[in-house]
């Protein structure tokens, strides 16, 4: 719970903020063992401004990279984990982190550790990260582990931009189709088809398509409209169901050429996060049930809680993989074998890291020289056939005129 405060510290300065505690009485203990003595408390709640629940309030991964490189920084010139926080919340442009930064801050003039303060905030920092930042915090390393954090998130960020950048472009194309052809039925059609119809003369079959889907766009595109928007609600309800979020993840990787894209993507993800998570020391079925909250996909997050508990039950880790040949290839079932029969099993992980982004960058370049010529024609192809149903029959009334 978050509680504002209102005290007066050692020095008799007036002091007033922001505390994040789970209840009353440890939030007054808190800042009485800083020192204050406290005038007032209130709990704030879960209360949000529209501002703060606002699309632009969040943290985007870029920025979490910066920070994970700023504090690595610091913490190599040796400058203290609450001075380091401190001026990173009073210097960063996003006031949203800036907030956050400073709850931090907080947190740790009462006594916690950094893992700890960073814990109160999963919107900002994943569980990854957060045991990333113990396992440096238990070693002494910091300053490394938040330069391996930065390095990691910049990999995953960029992989993610490239696959998400790689379908925009065809969806975009596929809306303006869409738009063009609704704006053609109901603005222009209605139009060029009085004067074909006035004219008496005899109308061809495509033509008489055309014109008879143009009349149901007219008259009855309002109630299709009301229709599609209470689908869009059902499905989308569906969509936020479990259910339904694994049967989007199922159907996302069977498309053609798309559905390989994110199985590459997602193999990419588990071969980094168990890399860097086992090369820290993290023991293997912890490494295991962290990467599974953050692959991003059901299926593999599935799998990946089945691989826990087969490790848990003495089996290898490539034996449980390879129950899986659908979704993990046999190439990394097989040097998976070959790192836990040689003791190398996180070299041969940075290696198949290294492997499956290759194989991203691959799929995606595929997928947009095979997407963007064929949305091309279909574009023109489709605007085509409809500017031809009714232009041809203009064309013969002119001639007919002539």
């Amino acid at each position: 719970m978050l509680f504002k405060y209102k005290a007066v510290d050692g020095n008799g300065t007036n002091q007033d903020g922001e505390i994040d505690a789970p209840s009353k009485d440890t939030a007054i203990s808190g800042l009485q063992r800083r020192g204050f003595v406290v005038i007032s408390i209130t709990e704030e709640g879960e209360k949000k401004s529209l501002l703060q629940m606002s699309f632009f309030n969040r943290v985007t991964n870029k920025e979490v990279v910066i920070l994970s490189r700023q504090v690595a920084t610091l913490f190599e010139a040796q400058v203290s984990a609450l001075k380091a926080f401190t001026m990173l919340a009073d210097n960063t442009e996003n006031k949203f982190l800036g907030s956050k930064l400073s709850q931090v801050c907080e947190d740790l003039k009462a006594g916690s550790s950094i893992s700890g303060a960073l814990s109160k905030h999963p919107d900002v920092f994943s569980n990854f990260y957060l045991n990333m930042v113990k396992v440096g915090e238990e070693t002494g390393k910091l300053n490394q582990i938040f330069l391996g954090l930065a390095s990691y998130l910049d990999r995953q960020y960029a992989l993610t931009s490239k696959t998400r950048n790689a379908l925009i472009y065809p969806v975009f194309v596929v809306i303006t189709f869409i738009v063009v052809m609704c704006l053609m039925f109901v603005i222009v059609i209605p139009k060029l088809s009085e004067i074909i119809l006035e004219s008496g003369q005899e109308v061809p079959v495509y033509t008489k398509i055309i014109i008879g889907i143009s009349e149901v766009f007219v008259n009855y595109g309002f109630f299709a409209l009301i229709f599609l928007a209470m689908l869009g609600v059902w499905l989308w309800r569906l969509a936020i169901t479990e259910q339904g979020k694994m049967y989007i993840d199922r159907t996302r990787l069977s498309i053609p050429y798309v559905g390989n894209l994110y199985k590459q993507l997602y193999l990419s993800r588990i071969a980094d996060n168990l890399d860097i998570m086992l090369t820290s020391g993290i023991q293997i079925i912890r490494a295991i049930d962290i990467t599974a909250e953050v692959v991003g996909s059901y299926v593999y997050k599935d799998i990946l809680i089945e691989v826990a508990d087969g490790v848990k039950s003495g089996m290898a880790l490539s034996a449980v993989f390879e129950k899986h040949p659908k979704e993990i290839p046999s190439i990394m079932v097989q040097m998976i074998k070959v790192g836990e029969e040689t003791g190398s099993l996180g070299t041969i992980l940075g290696t198949l890291t290294a492997f499956y982004r290759r194989e991203v960058d691959d799929a995606v370049d595929t997928l947009v020289g095979l997407i963007e010529p064929v949305m091309i024609v279909a574009l023109g192809m489709g605007v085509g056939v409809l500017l031809v149903s009714i232009l041809v029959p203009i064309y013969n009334l002119s001639g007919g005129i002539t």
